[in-house]
């Protein structure tokens, strides 16, 4: 097979609709718009919030609701059971040992979470922690240490 052997599927291509042409050709007179009104006549189309004239919805709609709270305290979370995949028994765990993993971005911020089951004892560092997850982490015998900020 050549180059110039190419050809599209069958049925794939159609002639361009030649509108206005005449009454023979099927599409004369109007040309497929209808008769009358705003998009039967040339020039240029309406715009895109355009709605006749009446104030348009994205203008009737409120802007700048709510309000953004500047005292928010991000955290990057993690779950236990991402910590017990991720360490051995008896391991230290701590912001900058989760970094090293990849399983949180931000070492100033972090936050364990008690999704999960914790079969092995750790000693876990953190910023924060949920209740759930300082009860797993005692009865699996490890220690749920706060980290102070710097």
């Amino acid at each position: 097979m050549k180059l110039h052997d190419l050809k599209p599927a069958e049925g794939s291509k159609h002639r361009r609709r030649r509108v206005g042409r005449g009454i023979a050709a099927g599409q004369g007179k109007t040309a497929g718009r209808g008769t009358k009104g705003q998009r039967a006549r040339t020039g240029r189309g309406i715009k895109l919030y355009f709605e006749g004239g009446q104030t348009p919805l994205v203008h009737r709609l409120p802007r700048n609701r709510g309000f953004k709270n500047i005292f928010r305290v991000e955290y990057d979370v993690v779950n236990l059971d991402a910590l017990a995949q991720q360490f051995d028994a008896g391991a230290e765990v701590t912001p900058e040992a989760m970094r090293a993993r990849g399983m949180i971005h931000n070492v100033n911020r972090v936050k364990v979470l008690g999704r999960g089951e914790l079969s092995k004892p750790l000693m876990v560092r953190a910023h924060a922690f949920s209740a759930g997850a300082q009860e797993k982490i005692a009865a699996a015998g490890g220690k749920a240490e706060l980290v102070n900020d710097k």
